[in-house]
Formats: C-alpha cells, structure tokens, sequence
C-alpha cells in the first residue's frame, strides 16, 4: 500500500462491509490526541491484514467494531496513546460477534492500554498504562452492576508478552456478571514495573487459567 496519512481529524481510515483487504507499508502520525481520531476502524468485514505498519497518536491505533471477523494484525508498531482495541460493542442492538483475531509480532509504546483481547505471541510493551484489558463496565454513566454487559467473552489467550508497565496494575479482567467469561488463558506474561515482575492481575467474574510467568488473579 504505501501510503502515509496525517493528522485527520476523524478516523483515518473507516472500512466497513468489506471482504479480503490488506494494509501493509500503512503509516499514520497526529501531532495531539483528540476523541475519535482512531487510525484503522473495521466493522462488518472478513479477512483483514495489518502488516509492517507504523501507527502513531490520537485515539485508537486499530478498532475492531462489531462483525469483524478473521483478522490478523502483524508486525505493527502502535502508539502513544490508546493501543489495540476490540469495540466498544452492544452500543447498538443486534451487533454482530468479533471472531478470529489475531495480533502477533507487534510493540505498543507510550500507549494508555496495550491490548483489549485476542493475542497470540512476541508482544512487546513500552511504558504502557493498562497493558492487558477487557473491560465489560465501559459505561459512559451505565450502572454496570444494575445493566450488566450481555457480550459473551470466551476464548481469549494473551501469550507471550513482554516489556514495561506505567502503572502497577497491570492486567485487568473485568468480566460481566450477567455473562462471566469463559476460557481465558495467559500464558508466559512478563511485564515489569520498576523493574519489578508484579505478581497479582484485577479480575472480576472470570476464571483464567495461568501457565508460565503469568500473574494470579487478586479479585
């Protein structure tokens, strides 16, 4: 592809509907970050590849909306700000599931979050605030106890991540009490803190299996 975009002041690039479309080469770069200035927004499409692309500032690096399915992210270098992100979903009704996404041989740096669900290995973290999330009370002033989220989350495998934590915390699992995860794995997670391994993740109404360095679970 080849191509270089910059500063827009809305999302870069909005593909929705689409079949068989690939990125690679693609470079984005804004001076300051500003809502809804994602670079890469998908929705509704199957087999996409990001690959050998660098994607700097604004909101989301990529955003994967509802029905977005076989999705491989490759060789990618994202940041500052928000990272990778699967959603938000069931803004509306009768959304479509995410399926098959794969994020592997990429580096988040500076990012606010790293990755919001499925990774497979050689991830690397840079001073990275919530390296490891799903969140299911993203609520813009929803009571999440009272509304919980009715998105099923299952299969999920973080595996392999590597680098450097801005905050403590630094996996969280935040799971629907109406719809509790299911299988969801973390294998070999060594992110550091001060130079520290921390050794507890924040989790909520989910049952992860650990393998590896991965961290307990402290609800």
């Amino acid at each position: 592809m080849d191509i270089t975009l910059k500063d827009s002041k809305y999302f870069h690039v909005n593909i929705f509907g689409c079949k068989n479309i690939t990125f690679t080469n693609f470079r984005v770069s804004s001076t300051t970050y500003n809502p809804n200035t994602d670079r890469i927004h998908i929705g509704k499409l199957t087999q996409v590849k990001i690959t050998n692309s660098q994607i700097g500032t604004g909101d989301d690096c990529i955003s994967l909306g509802d029905g977005s399915k076989e999705v491989t992210i490759l060789n990618v270098t994202c940041g500052p700000e928000h990272g990778i992100s699967v959603g938000s979903l069931e803004k509306y009704s009768n959304e479509d599931s995410v399926e098959d996404l794969i994020v592997k041989n990429c580096t988040l740096k500076n990012t606010n979050n790293g990755l919001r669900i499925k990774t497979w290995p050689n991830i690397i973290m840079i001073n990275v605030s919530n390296p490891i999330i799903i969140n299911q009370e993203y609520s813009h002033g929803i009571n999440a106890q009272n509304s919980p989220s009715k998105i099923k989350i299952s299969k999920v495998t973080f595996k392999n991540i590597r680098g450097t934590s801005a905050t403590q915390e630094r996996i969280t699992l935040i799971c629907s009490s109406g719809v509790p995860c299911e299988t969801v794995e973390l294998s070999d997670i060594n992110l550091r803190f001060n130079d520290i391994i921390l050794a507890t993740a924040k989790c909520a109404n989910v049952k992860p299996n650990f393998e590896g360095k991965a961290p307990i679970c402290a609800t």
